[in-house]
């Protein structure tokens, strides 16, 4: 069951041949977004012990995406490429990050709901890299991924709908998605998936 929204904007084509025109550049950043991601589901779990109902599936979505890094830097070293040494900031997530409100119970909504968008916008961008890639075994990883990533969008809503309303939830992710949009339009392109 859908429980994600469409995302506002979406990213044209021909983003995914700058990306595949830098793709080792590509890679470490996708690597560096799977360790996010991983770090991300478990912090919810480290901040939120209390939340019960959702802790085995965050800890299951932490290791699918630990699997896709491993996944990621196997491509990675079959490559050659290494991973940078620093992960770079992220303004894509730093700017979505300065919207969250913030007393408690919402930051967390809002920290929910800002997953669910972040998952999307990869789900969005795998697929155009996998629509775009002629090497087949490339195609085939992304649309791979494309898949799992369009799930967890839809997972972290779901873990939103066992604390607040559905009211409450859907109204905060319409405005945190047309925020996002108006980020996305506005940033330049950049061999990245955000």
């Amino acid at each position: 069951m859908k429980l994600s929204l469409d995302l506002t904007y979406q990213t044209p084509p021909e983003w995914a041949n700058q990306a595949l025109d830098r793709f080792d550049e590509f890679l470490q950043d996708h690597a560096d977004c799977e360790r996010k991601a991983s770090s991300m589901a478990m912090s919810f779990v480290a901040k939120c012990p209390d939340k019960v109902e959702i802790i085995p599936e965050l800890i299951e979505t932490a290791l699918e995406e630990l699997e896709h890094f491993q996944m990621v830097y196997k491509l990675m070293e079959d490559r050659g490429i290494r991973l940078p040494d620093r992960m770079p900031k992220d303004v894509y997530v730093d700017e979505l990050i300065k919207h969250c409100r913030s007393s408690v119970e919402e930051r967390l909504m809002d920290r929910m709901l800002l997953a669910s968008i972040l998952e999307c916008r990869g789900a969005e961008r795998f697929k155009l890299i996998a629509d775009a890639a002629t090497d087949p075994d490339i195609k085939k990883f992304y649309k791979t991924l494309w898949t799992s990533e369009a799930k967890h969008g839809h997972i972290f809503v779901k873990f939103a709908l066992n604390y607040w309303s559905e009211s409450e939830v859907y109204a905060r992710l319409n405005e945190l998605n047309e925020i996002e949009g108006q980020i996305c339009a506005r940033l330049p392109w950049r061999p990245a998936l955000h």
